[in-house]
């Protein structure tokens, strides 16, 4: 069994165990990533900002591939993508999984290879199909019947294009119920249950211009168990024996997409991806045996679980309020920037930087800046009692799924995003400014 590398360990101070494996903590309350200062960055670019750990997407990334040395690793790009992510993903010798033509152009116009990325989504528009054939996406992956009509027919008589079945396999995972998509009752996917899956692969069989290469699953996000893993590879592996058997058909390749969970908080826990290689590998040989198939190739689509913990944002305390019981301390950005607490309930655990405290913790609930009660992004978490305007909080685990789901709202502009490395921070997006909102605004 393949030696898995893992990120470098990170310090022994319980409080930096979610932070990337590059943080150290200075004299004076300081924290630098990547050998850069945070505060630092605010002070160069501004608050709110993003900074990524170059390295630390880098380690993750190789991580999984000693985890899985025979399987095609995707990355998710809807956990975050720019231009760097997705030279660093190709470098690292990793696939794209993309959900767009605007993901799809983005990777490919930053010379990712289009062979190495697989198209997804339960509602493909008539410009993503368009889009992936155009540039060759290396595989489509069917999530409803009428898609099959419609690629084949984009693809033409003469044409070819490899494509795999999105199947729900009925079981029930993921940190949230927003976020759980292995079960039946969701928008994606062609349930197993009522044989809906197994209708649409019949169908995608009879066109000549589509190549089934596999099946496809994704349980949900945010899973740090290893058993529902193990029940989808005996699930898929079913089907597949019931597809030989009806069909004649042997599909080489088996999906099990991703949502591995990470922790937000010290103490948290985190899916062990050492163990869930092994004990998946285990299942699947055991399972193809059993059916009298062979082991397909495995491809695991992670996003978060790179992007994820190689993120940290950076925010300015603006007030500090006292209601009753309650102490909000509220910071200059919010749920444009990050809806994840909104959304699914996050819970995060910031940080005081850039000075030291001798004050005792305080209880507070650190609030956005924006008109929603419910813009808040860290709820009853501890914070120097004597925190006050002009503070600089840092907020680890900040690479997934907060600037990729940024939105627009009350106009204050997206942040930045700075990666670090070695010692040197750069910009790779730059802060919207009122001037990219108003050229936006064509009408009168």
């Amino acid at each position: 069994m393949a030696t898995v590398r893992v990120p470098a360990p990170r310090s022994t101070a319980a409080d930096l165990s979610v932070w990337p494996a590059s943080t150290t903590e200075p004299a004076h309350g300081g924290l630098a990533v990547g050998g850069v200062p945070l505060t630092e960055i605010a002070d160069r670019f501004g608050t709110p900002v993003y900074v990524l750990d170059e390295a630390e997407v880098r380690e993750r990334c190789g991580a999984y591939r000693d985890a899985f040395p025979d399987a095609e690793i995707l990355f998710a790009a809807k956990a975050f993508l720019c231009r760097a992510m997705a030279h660093w993903i190709d470098q690292e010798g990793l696939g794209l999984d993309v959900c767009s033509a605007g993901e799809l152009e983005l990777a490919v116009a930053t010379g990712f290879p289009a062979e190495r990325i697989v198209l997804h989504g339960n509602a493909k528009s008539p410009r993503d199909l368009e889009a992936a054939l155009r540039l060759g996406v290396g595989r489509v992956v069917i999530d409803s019947p009428s898609e099959i009509a419609r690629l084949a027919a984009a693809v033409g008589p003469n044409g070819h294009q490899k494509v795999m079945v999105r199947v729900v396999p009925g079981i029930s995972a993921g940190g949230h119920e927003k976020i759980r998509t292995g079960t039946d009752d969701q928008k994606f996917g062609l349930p197993i249950a009522d044989g809906y899956a197994q209708h649409a692969i019949a169908r995608i069989l009879d066109q000549p211009q589509l190549e089934l290469t596999g099946l496809h699953c994704h349980l949900g996000s945010q899973i740090t168990a290893v058993k529902p893993y193990l029940v989808a590879v005996r699930r898929m592996v079913g089907l597949m024996m019931r597809l030989h058997d009806q069909h004649g058909v042997v599909l080489p390749e088996l999906d099990l997409g991703g949502g591995h969970g990470i922790a937000y908080r010290p103490g948290e826990p985190a899916l062990d991806l050492t163990t869930l290689a092994r004990r998946v590998r285990a299942e699947l040989a055991d399972a193809c045996a059993t059916a009298g198939l062979p082991v397909p190739r495995l491809i695991i689509e992670p996003g978060r679980a790179i992007a994820g913990p190689a993120g940290v944002a950076l925010y300015r305390v603006l007030a500090v309020k006292h209601a009753g019981d309650q102490v909000f301390v509220a910071v200059d950005g919010g749920m444009s920037d990050n809806p994840r607490p909104a959304l699914y309930g996050v819970r995060y655990a910031p940080r005081l930087v850039g000075r030291r405290s001798t004050a005792s913790p305080a209880r507070v609930t650190v609030v956005g800046r924006h008109c929603e009660a419910g813009d808040v992004l860290a709820s009853d978490v501890d914070l120097p009692r004597d925190v006050h305007p002009g503070d600089l909080l840092a907020v680890p685990v900040a690479g997934a799924y907060h600037l990729s789901m940024a939105s627009g709202y009350n106009l204050v502009g997206r942040p930045p995003l700075t990666a670090v490395r070695d010692g040197r921070a750069r910009l790779l997006i730059r802060r919207e400014s009122l001037e990219d909102i108003r050229n936006r605004d064509v009408g009168l």
